[in-house]
C-alpha cells in the first residue's frame, strides 16, 4: 500500500503538469489556427477588393448604356418601323446585360435584384411607348423616349444610385 501512495504521489503532479501542458499547447494551437485563418482571409480580401471594383464599374457601365436616353441616341433605328425599332433596343438592352451577367458573383444579391429591375423597368417603358398612338414611326418612338426622361430619373439612375450606396459600404 505504501509503495502504492509513493507512486500515485510522484504519478500525480506528472499528471497535472501533462493536464495543463495539453491544455496550454491545445488553446496555443487553435491561437494559431485563428491567425492563420485570419492572416488568409485578409490575402483573399486584399485580392479580391480590386475584383470587386472592377464588377460595380462594370455595372455602373451596363446601367449607362441601358438608359433610354444613351441607348437611343447610340441605336439608331434601320427603318422607319417601330416595332422593329423597339425590338433592337430591347436587343441590345439583353445583349449588355448578357455581357455582364457573370458580375453578379461579385455583388450582395439585393443589388443584383436592383438590376434586374433597372433592366426590366426600361423595357417596360419602351415597350409603354411603342404602344402609345401618337408614336407611329421608329423616329417618333426614339423622340417619345428621350422626351419620357427628359425631366426625371431612369430606372437606370436609381440602379446606379443603390450600386454606389453598396459600394461605400465595403470601402469605408
Amino acid at each position: 500500500m505504501n509503495l502504492f501512495l509513493q507512486t500515485l504521489s510522484y504519478c500525480l503532479p506528472a499528471l497535472i503538469v501533462a493536464g495543463i501542458a495539453y491544455f496550454f499547447f491545445d488553446q496555443y494551437f487553435k491561437g494559431e489556427d485563428k491567425k492563420r485563418q485570419w492572416l488568409l482571409l485578409k490575402d483573399l480580401q486584399k485580392e479580391a477588393l480590386p475584383l470587386r471594383l472592377q464588377a460595380y464599374e462594370r455595372l455602373v457601365l451596363l446601367l449607362d448604356r441601358i438608359s433610354p436616353q444613351k441607348l437611343t441616341l447610340r441605336v439608331a433605328p434601320t427603318s422607319e418601323d417601330k416595332q422593329a425599332y423597339e425590338h433592337l433596343l430591347i436587343e441590345h438592352i439583353n445583349a449588355e446585360f448578357d455581357h455582364n451577367i457573370t458580375q453578379q458573383i461579385y455583388i450582395s444579391e439585393n443589388l443584383w435584384n436592383v438590376m434586374l429591375l433597372a433592366k426590366n423597368a426600361t423595357i417596360q417603358i419602351i415597350h409603354k411607348l411603342s404602344t402609345e398612338e401618337k408614336v407611329t414611326s421608329a423616329s417618333s418612338l426614339r423622340e417619345a423616349i428621350l422626351s419620357e426622361f427628359m425631366n426625371k430619373p431612369t430606372p437606370s439612375s436609381n440602379a446606379v444610385s443603390h450600386l454606389v450606396n453598396e459600394i461605400s459600404t465595403f470601402i469605408r
